[in-house]
C-alpha cells in the first residue's frame, strides 16, 4: 500500500521508482513514434524504400503487441523487477545495434526485434509494479497520470525530437539516446524499484498459447499490410489470423476445465468496465501512432519538408498532451473516468476535423498546428482514466495477466494505426492525387476515434475517484 508523508507527496523512494516506470514508458512510446520523421533519411542512407521504413515500424510495433500478453505472463514467473531489467537490457542492444546499422535487414533486427521484445518484457511490470506499489485510486490515478503522460508525450514529442536530432546529427543519434535514457533508467530502478510480491518460479508457462496469441495477431497485422498489393492475401492473412485466435481461447477454456494453468484467465474477458477500457485503449493508440505516420509521412514525402521541419509541428500535439496531462489528478477527483474518456475522443476527433479543414486548405506547415494541438489535447485527456479503468477492475492475483493484455491491445492499437493509415497513404503517394491518399488515411484515424467514442459511452457510469 502506497505511503504519503506529511506533504502529501509520495516517498523518496516511490517517487525514485515512479520516475523510472515514467522514463521507460516515454523511451518506448519514444521509440515507436521518431522513426516517422526519419524515413526519407533512413531510405537514402540505406538504399530501401518507403514501405521498407513502414514496414520496419509496423514491425516493431507488432512484436510488441504480440509478444506483450507472454510478457505479462513472465513477470509472475520470473518477477516483476528482473523482467523490467531483462527487457532493458534487450532494448538497449538493439538500439546500439540500430545506431551501427549498415542495411534494413540489420536495423529490423535491432529495432524490431531486439527493442520489440525488450519492451514487451519491461511494459508489463512498469504496470504491475505501479498497481501494487500506489494502492489507493487517488494515488493509482496521480502515478498512472505520470506514466501515461510520459507515454503520450514520447508518442508525440517522438517525431519533435528525432526530427531535430536527425537533422542536426543523423537518424542513427536517436538510437544512441534511447541507449543512453535506458542506462539511466537501469541505474535509477537498481535500488529504486522493489518487488512486493515474490516470484513464483513453479508457476507453468502455457508456451502453445503464447504462441497461438503472437501468430494470430501477427497475421491480422500482416494481412492489412498486404491490401495494396493483393486484396485476396490480405483476405486470407486475416482471416487465418481470426481462426488462429479462436483456437487460442478455445485452448484457454480447455486448460481452464482441465485445471491447467493457460496464458491468460477467461475472467479477464467477463468484466464490462475492463473490456470496454480495453476497446478506448486501443482506439486512442491507434489515433495516436494513425496521426503521426500519415502526417509525418505525408510532409516528408508528398511536400518534401525535412526531418527538423516535420517534427517541429509536432510540437503542438506535445504541448496539447502536456497541458492536458497536467490536470489529469484533478480532473479525475472532479470527473467520472467515463466522462473524460468521451470527452478526450470528442476533443479528438474534433481535431482531426480541424487538421483536414484549416491545414488542408493552408498552403504553410503551420496550417496544422491548431488541429494538431486540439488532437493533443485530447489524448491527454483520455490515457491516463483509460489505463485506470482496466487495471483498477482487477485485485493483485490478476495484475500479470491483465497488464500484458492491456499493453498489448494498446500496442496493437499502435500497429493497426502504421498499419492501417500507413498502407492507404503509401499506396496512394505515387498516384496522381496524393492529397486524397492523405485525406483517406486520417478519415480511417477519425474512424477509430469514433469506434472508440461509442465505448466509452457504454462504460459504467462511476463517481469521481
Amino acid at each position: 500500500m502506497v505511503e504519503r508523508t506529511t506533504t502529501g507527496r509520495f516517498p523518496v523512494g516511490l517517487r525514485r521508482a515512479l520516475i523510472a516506470f515514467a522514463l521507460a514508458q516515454f523511451i518506448c512510446s519514444f521509440a515507436g513514434s521518431n522513426m516517422n520523421v526519419m524515413i526519407t533519411d533512413i531510405s537514402a542512407d540505406l538504399n530501401t524504400t518507403v514501405q521498407g521504413v513502414q514496414l520496419t515500424i509496423t514491425l516493431f510495433l507488432l512484436v510488441m503487441a504480440a509478444l506483450m500478453i507472454p510478457g505479462g505472463k513472465l513477470t509472475d514467473i520470473l518477477g516483476r523487477k528482473w523482467c523490467l531489467q531483462l527487457g532493458l537490457l534487450l532494448f538497449g542492444t538493439g538500439a546500439l545495434i540500430s545506431a551501427l546499422a549498415p542495411n534494413l535487414g540489420v536495423l529490423i533486427v535491432g529495432y524490431s526485434i531486439l527493442e520489440g521484445v525488450g519492451t514487451a518484457l519491461l511494459i508489463p511490470p512498469v504496470y504491475i509494479l505501479t498497481t501494487l506499489l500506489f494502492g489507493d485510486i487517488g494515488s493509482r490515478a496521480r502515478a498512472f497520470g505520470a506514466i501515461s503522460a510520459m507515454g503520450g508525450i514520447g508518442a508525440v514529442a517522438g517525431p519533435l525530437l528525432g526530427g531535430f536530432i536527425a537533422y542536426a546529427v543523423s537518424w542513427r543519434a536517436a538510437f544512441v539516446l534511447q541507449a543512453l535514457i535506458v542506462v539511466s533508467i537501469v541505474l535509477l530502478a537498481r535500488r529504486a524499484v522493489k518487488d512486493p510480491l515474490p516470484a513464483d518460479h513453479a508457476l507453468p508457462f502455457d508456451v502453445g498459447g503464447a504462441v497461438l496469441s503472437a501468430t494470430g495477431l501477427i497475421l491480422i497485422v500482416l494481412g492489412i499490410l498486404a491490401a495494396d498489393d493483393d486484396l485476396r492475401l490480405t483476405a486470407g492473412l486475416i482471416v487465418a489470423g481470426v481462426l488462429v485466435l479462436i483456437w487460442f481461447f478455445v485452448s484457454v477454456r480447455a486448460k481452464e476445465k482441465a485445471g491447467r494453468e493457460p496464458l491468460l484467465s477467461t475472467s479477464l474477458f467477463r468484466n464490462r468496465a475492463s473490456n470496454l477500457g480495453l476497446v478506448t485503449q486501443n482506439m486512442q493508440w491507434l489515433m495516436v501512432m494513425g496521426t503521426s505516420f500519415v502526417v509525418s509521412t505525408y510532409l516528408q514525402v508528398v511536400k518534401g519538408y525535412n526531418a527538423i521541419e516535420t517534427g517541429a509541428v509536432f510540437t503542438a500535439t506535445t504541448v496539447g498532451v502536456l497541458l492536458s496531462s497536467l490536470f489529469a489528478e484533478r480532473m479525475a477527483r472532479r470527473r467520472p473516468q467515463r466522462t473524460l474518456i468521451i470527452a478526450g475522443f470528442a476533443v479528438t476527433v474534433a481535431g482531426i476535423a480541424l487538421l483536414l479543414g484549416v491545414g488542408g486548405a493552408g498552403d504553410s506547415i503551420w496550417s496544422l498546428v491548431p488541429g494538431l494541438f486540439i488532437i493533443g489535447l485530447g489524448l491527454g485527456c483520455m490515457l491516463t482514466p483509460s489505463v485506470n479503468v482496466v487495471q483498477s477492475s482487477f485485485g493483485e492475483d490478476l495484475q500479470g495477466e491483465i497488464s500484458g493484455l492491456s499493453r498489448s491491445i494498446s500496442n496493437l492499437g499502435s500497429s493497426l494505426g502504421a498499419a492501417v493509415a500507413g498502407t492507404i497513404l503509401v499506396a496512394g503517394v505515387d498516384s496522381a492525387d496524393p492529397n486524397r491518399a492523405y485525406l483517406s488515411a486520417m478519415l480511417a484515424v477519425a474512424a477509430a476515434g469514433l469506434i472508440g467514442l461509442a465505448a466509452a459511452w457504454f462504460l459504467p457510469r462511476t463517481r469521481p475517484a
